[in-house]
């Protein structure tokens, strides 16, 4: 790793991006909402085997109901520039269009980081004036990801700093392998955790433990991110099982994963009683849904099912 790769790492800051984006509104009838359309109705932005750029820097691989959201800014160690942070969010906001895509892998084209937050080359030319201008536009790319109607699942193989890291807290699941270092060193070079570090870290790991690694600025290493509960799951290779994992997933109801994923998000912080009316919401706006009539159906008739995804 060069000098100028390790100063990056060591200093890699999230984006000026929202802590969770826009607050969410946590009444049962938002879990009743259905979201994006996924009948046939709605149009597919993605062919099965296709690929997709958007910008420069960011690439979406599509097929078997599966998207691969990659992170293509290898010459910098995927650090999000205003370019790719607009990239990010139009890469987002197709992905959520598409009623095909029942999973989301967030991957990295960089052979020794998965993102190391953003590009602070670019930040340190901007005047303040223009980082007022940017702020939407980065804040927009972490948003993006955060709400994904569907699961999104990030492999990270390398370094995952600063907003690297919040990318991959913006997802449902972390699968990392051996060489994945993650963590949020945003104060150590004068600012914070911008992309939703200060809101999502304590949802995995408790206050007090989000505010030991966010206040030290501590990079840390794979085992220890896994026993902290800062990534979910340990590999050989991050992409390979955040694949495989996906696939799993997607082999199920996109009606089903969606209403999950939005009882699950709803839910967070409820107390029972408000979060079981979120689920029941959740519950009633897929019960009578043609996914629903088609797997009862594929168990009775003990066939794998053919989801309408409607």
């Amino acid at each position: 790793m060069s000098d100028s790769e390790q100063r990056s790492a060591a200093s890699g800051s999230g984006p000026a991006s929202g802590s969770e984006g826009r607050p969410a509104s946590r009444s049962a009838a938002d879990a009743a909402a259905p979201g994006p359309v996924l009948g046939s109705g709605s149009a597919a932005c993605f062919a099965p085997g296709s690929e997709r750029r958007f910008g420069e820097h960011v690439l979406v691989r599509f097929d078997d109901h599966v998207a691969e959201l990659v992170l293509d800014r290898p010459a910098a160690m995927n650090a999000v520039s205003t370019a790719m942070a607009r990239s990010l969010a139009a890469a987002c906001a197709a992905l959520a269009a598409d009623p095909g895509v029942r999973v989301t892998v967030v991957t990295s084209s960089h052979d020794r980081a998965f993102c190391v937050g953003a590009d602070l080359k670019e930040r340190n030319s901007l005047t303040d004036a223009e980082l007022v201008r940017q702020r939407p536009i980065a804040r927009a790319a972490y948003t993006g990801v955060l709400e994904l109607p569907m699961p999104a699942v990030a492999a990270v193989h390398g370094y995952a700093l600063g907003g690297g890291f919040e990318l991959a807290l913006a997802c449902d699941l972390i699968v990392a392998d051996a060489t994945a270092v993650v963590g949020l060193p945003e104060v150590s070079v004068g600012v914070i955790p911008g992309g939703g570090g200060t809101q999502l870290l304590p949802r995995r790991v408790g206050a007090a433990r989000a505010a030991e690694l966010v206040f030290t600025a501590r990079r840390v290493e794979a085992a220890e991110a896994r026993e902290l509960g800062l990534v979910d799951l340990l590999a050989g290779d991050a992409r390979t099982e955040a694949l495989a994992l996906a696939a799993r997933i997607a082999a199920n109801s996109p009606v089903g994963l969606r209403a999950a994923k939005r009882a699950l998000r709803l839910g967070q912080g409820l107390d029972l009683r408000a979060g079981l009316e979120v689920e029941d919401a959740a519950w009633r706006s897929v019960a009578f849904s043609g996914d629903r009539a088609e797997g009862v159906a594929a168990f009775n008739e003990k066939r794998k099912p053919r989801w309408p995804g409607e």
